[in-house]
């Protein structure tokens, strides 16, 4: 018998041509979502996200690095003062050049404020694209191949996979219809992913580093990262050595992106000041977590300082995540680490101080990650993070692409592949029914929030019925990820096997 001819590395998950079609439809989605309306559009005097980001552009090309971090005449940092760390404010120095080259007028020092023409617009949108072409579209390629060569079973749904990440509505709505640069964090996040599954754990560390200085809630991830990394160390040769290899690595990044800040303390800890904005409170708005959830009964804002709060949410974090993070030291796995990801970064997002609405597509990530081992877990948590978000869309004026984006996502989820996928699913008619009447509810809320006005006594009633059905669905999706991650079977760097749940 002739022997069968060894595929290469792309060809044994999905062709160049299959990969090529998904990332081009992926990009269209983008550019067509990126024509409508964007946060604080026309809506003065401080208008919103799209014009934070112009702000920095503008603060970070007219100032000297020393002053984007600090309030001067030049700086004002009560209108859309830079919080996020160096890394963004390099990338919005960089974007700011380019624009500038072309249209200098809409990154004029002061006077450029809440500027909205059809160019800058287009340019600045231009700039949110190609940051997702140039990190998060690579990543998630270079993991859908690392992570299908890796598994113990052919499996031909690679571009479902694919599909499922770049596909993502919360993402593309968020940063081509709202208007931020998540791609770029979530980006280096998932190249990490990949870099240390693939066992190149020095580029994992450093890609991860950088994800952190890029945007501070990458920070959701580092239990899971730490857990994992130091489980494979210890059962190295040389663990201590191996230990310090990571560790030496993770400071010298650091350094190198916080070098213009290293020259005294008191810069370092003007920068630090502006991550942590404790003042603002311990959630804003209306986010689906258990501060905002449970202060309908518990006035937490009124009832405590600043101080002790941040103490309780502290401890409420760690001990939440603790169990993932023993897990992963006790029993390191490519799965795990996932399900570390998944139940890490829902404990930051359930109980930490300081969380926004827009925080959901942390976990967001880890679940696309494990669409094809847990695809009902993935279709229920990306329905209930758009629902949480829809206020906020909502204010926005994107009803259009929020629904559009979400009927084009699960069509493509609802596949065959998908499908043959959850064969081994079976839900008993209590659990079918208890998820057919959540639906339902949910496809109510939707309805109301958009023709009924709420009751003047309580103006924001109907947000606060997103945010409690909502909170309810990650607290139950939380408790599932981690009963799955204990049953995962010992250690292995390939382990995709698993106990029956």
């Amino acid at each position: 018998m002739a022997k069968t001819k060894r595929k290469s590395f792309a060809e044994a998950t999905m062709s160049p041509a299959t990969i090529a079609v998904i990332s081009l439809f992926a990009l269209l989605i983008r550019v067509l979502v990126s024509i409508g309306p964007h946060s604080g559009e026309a809506s003065p005097p401080k208008y919103g996200d799209y014009e934070a980001q112009r702000h920095w552009m503008e603060i970070t090309l007219h100032t000297p690095t020393s002053e984007w971090y600090r309030n001067t005449s030049s700086n004002d940092l009560s209108y859309w003062g830079l919080d996020y760390p160096p890394l963004s404010a390099y990338q919005s120095f960089a974007h700011g050049l380019i624009i500038n080259s072309s249209l200098p007028s809409s990154l004029a020092l002061l006077s450029s404020r809440g500027f909205e023409s059809p160019t800058s617009k287009r340019m600045m949108r231009w700039t949110v694209i190609l940051s997702d072409l140039m990190v998060f579209f690579p990543a998630a390629i270079w993991f859908v191949l690392v992570h299908n060569r890796r598994r113990n079973q052919e499996d031909g749904s690679a571009w479902w996979l694919l599909s499922m990440i770049l596909l993502n509505p919360a993402l593309i709505l968020i940063d081509h219809g709202h208007f931020q640069y998540n791609c770029i964090s979530l980006g280096l996040t998932l190249g990490a992913v990949a870099a240390v599954i693939s066992d190149k754990d020095v580029i994992g560390a450093i890609m991860f580093t950088l994800a952190i200085n890029h945007k501070q809630m990458s920070m959701y991830f580092a239990p899971a990262f730490f857990s994992y990394l130091l489980g494979k160390c210890l059962r190295c040769r040389n663990p201590i050595l191996e230990v310090m290899k990571l560790g030496f690595v993770v400071l010298a990044t650091f350094a190198l992106v916080w070098w213009p800040y290293l020259y005294s303390l008191e810069a370092i800890l003007a920068v630090l000041a502006r991550l942590a904005p404790f003042e603002r409170g311990i959630y804003e708005d209306y986010v689906a977590n258990f501060w905002c959830s449970t202060s309908v009964i518990i006035k937490w804002k009124r009832l405590f300082a600043i101080q002790p709060l941040k103490i309780l949410s502290f401890m409420l974090t760690v001990s939440s995540f603790i169990p993932s993070l023993i897990h992963q030291i006790k029993s390191p796995s490519d799965r795990g680490f996932l399900y570390a990801m998944l139940n890490s970064s829902f404990s930051f997002y359930l109980f930490s101080y300081q969380v926004h609405e827009k925080s959901i597509l942390l976990p967001l990530l880890p679940a696309s990650l494990l669409a094809q081992q847990e695809p009902l877990f993935f279709g229920w948590l990306m329905y209930y993070a758009l629902l949480s978000m829809y206020p906020l869309l909502c204010r926005d004026k994107l009803i259009l692409q929020y629904i559009a984006t979400l009927a084009l996502f699960y069509l493509i989820y609802c596949s065959p592949d998908r499908r043959n996928a959850t064969k081994g699913y079976k839900l008993s008619l209590p659990m079918k029914t208890l998820m057919a009447l959540l639906l339902l509810s949910s496809f109510v809320l939707h309805l109301i929030y958009l023709i009924m006005k709420p009751p003047e006594k309580y103006p924001f009633l109907f947000e606060a019925l997103m945010m409690f059905l909502c909170f309810s669905q990650f607290v139950m999706l939380t408790l599932y990820t981690n009963i799955k991650q204990w049953m995962l079977s010992d250690y292995s760097p390939q382990t995709m096997s698993k106990k029956n749940l």
